[in-house]
Formats: structure tokens, C-alpha cells, sequence
């Protein structure tokens, strides 16, 4: 079911200036920079070992991103776990009472697919379910 934890994403106001911490301090290398229009968000990948730290930047001042940011400030917004298979991790997950946020999966950042965990059932952490 989870095979590792796929990425830890970071909400921010400016890509751009939040890259410097990542790369010019940690000396991290940027993987990729790519806009999600569906999720009104734009998103850096940064490898790092097997995982990735994923900066979210919200694109539409309405957004989700915008909105968590407005009302807790720039930081952690989730944890992501890969799953082999994202359809049947769904199923046995909301067979176990976990409320879902999506009951079906759809497209995510670097050609995945993806769904959320409603936070009020986890422990208050907004956890993304990632399918390679």
C-alpha cells in the first residue's frame, strides 16, 4: 500500500524567493517548476534523496493555497505518501472511516495521480495519496 513518503509540501508566497533557501543556502537542485491550472497553483519540485519537497505557490488569489496562507501563514500545507495503487488505498481507507476530500483520483504534478485525505480524519494533517 505505501511504499514511502513521496513529497512534504511547503505553502509560500513567492517561488522564486523561497528557492533561495532550498538552493543557494541547503544546496539543493531545483528538479522542475510546473503550474497545476486545475489546483490554481504553481509548485517546485526539489529532490531530495528519495523524496521531494514540493513548494506550493497559489496562482489565483482565491486559491486554496492563497487561502490556507491568509489564515495560518506560509509553511508545511501537507504530507504526501506514495501508494502503489491509489484507487484501492482510497477504498480500504474510506472503509475505515476516513473521510475523503477526493473519492476518485486525478492528475498531480509530474504526471501522477493524487487525492486527498480530509484533515478532520487524520489527525488535523492534510495527507496526499501519490500514484506514480
Amino acid at each position: 500500500m505505501i511504499t514511502k513518503i513521496n513529497h512534504i509540501g511547503i505553502a509560500v508566497n513567492n517561488i522564486e524567493e523561497s528557492l533561495k533557501l532550498y538552493t543557494e543556502v541547503l544546496g539543493l537542485k531545483l528538479g522542475s517548476i510546473e503550474v497545476v491550472e486545475d489546483q490554481n497553483a504553481k509548485t517546485a519540485i526539489i529532490p531530495v534523496g528519495e523524496s521531494k519537497i514540493e513548494l506550493i505557490e497559489s496562482t489565483d488569489p482565491e486559491g486554496t493555497i492563497a487561502k490556507f496562507i491568509e489564515s495560518r501563514g506560509e509553511g508545511i500545507h501537507h504530507l504526501a505518501l506514495e501508494v502503489s495503487n491509489i484507487e484501492e488505498t482510497l477504498k480500504t481507507v474510506a472503509g475505515k472511516g476516513i473521510a475523503l476530500i477526493d473519492e476518485k483520483p486525478r492528475k498531480g504534478v509530474e504526471n501522477t495521480n493524487i487525492a486527498f485525505l480530509h484533515p478532520r480524519g487524520t489527525g488535523r494533517v492534510l495527507i496526499e495519496l501519490v500514484e506514480s
